[in-house]
């Protein structure tokens, strides 16, 4: 039996796909192939080639816009190109589609203590909700200071074209400097699985954004369905 190791077919396609950006055949703002040429392409099915540009637009090398197709944006600046979930939530642009709530509510306890505040601390809490085909792929819910919200459009249920760090940032002048994350195997809340449809467990991602002052910009959460998401890092060694 050979003991060769063969990677995972949409790993295949990614590799792929990753190469064409580093080789500049697929140049950033290049619109990749539509789902159904790749499924060609590679004789793979549709949920290989879903799955590998998802990852990919995790991983920061694509962005997918709903409805339009999957968009080149360059080779990683991060040497490892590890999945950072918590900072690809802070940076989805948003459509309508995907705003659920715009709300003023208590800081629930865990969020209250991620922000060094009182419990029940008003907070401005935007929840969203993200798909894949006609299916919920991600429920999620960011927390922000009234501090941070105030003079933007975070407390606004329109659709933040350009994600939150660039708002933040075009707004407020504030940067992204550091993401403390967790990732964790968990139930859904009540609330994340009426937003999903389904009770099974979730990828739970609970992450800390900070400025470079070490002051919390904003708590969110995420709840990835076990089923549709998988996070796989490679790293070298030495």
């Amino acid at each position: 039996m050979s003991m060769d190791f063969a990677p995972p077919k949409y790993a295949q396609v990614m590799t792929a796909i990753q190469q064409r950006i580093r080789d500049g055949e697929y140049a950033p703002g290049d619109m990749l192939p539509s789902e159904t040429q790749l499924v060609r392409e590679f004789g793979v099915g549709r949920t290989t080639v879903v799955r590998a540009l998802q990852t990919l637009a995790m991983q920061g090398w694509i962005e997918r816009e709903h409805g339009r197709g999957s968009f080149v944006k360059g080779r990683p600046e991060s040497p490892t190109e590890r999945v950072r979930p918590g900072l690809s939530t802070a940076e989805h642009p948003e459509r309508a589609e995907n705003i659920v709530s715009v709300s003023r509510v208590p800081a629930p306890r865990h969020v209250a203590k991620l922000m060094g505040v009182d419990e029940r601390t008003p907070v401005i809490a935007r929840q969203r909700v993200m798909r894949q085909g006609d299916r919920v792929s991600a429920a999620e819910t960011l927390w922000f200071p009234l501090e941070i919200a105030l003079g933007t459009d975070l407390d606004k249920p329109d659709p933040l074209r350009h994600g939150v760090r660039q708002h933040l940032q075009a707004v407020k002048h504030l940067r992204i400097d550091h993401v403390t994350e967790r990732l964790t195997a968990r139930k859904p809340t009540k609330e994340e699985a009426e937003l999903l449809g389904s009770s099974s467990p979730v990828l739970g991602v609970l992450a800390t954004v900070h400025d470079p002052a070490g002051s919390v910009l904003l708590v969110l959460s995420v709840a990835l369905p076990g089923d549709l998401h998988e996070l796989e890092d490679v790293y070298q060694v030495s």
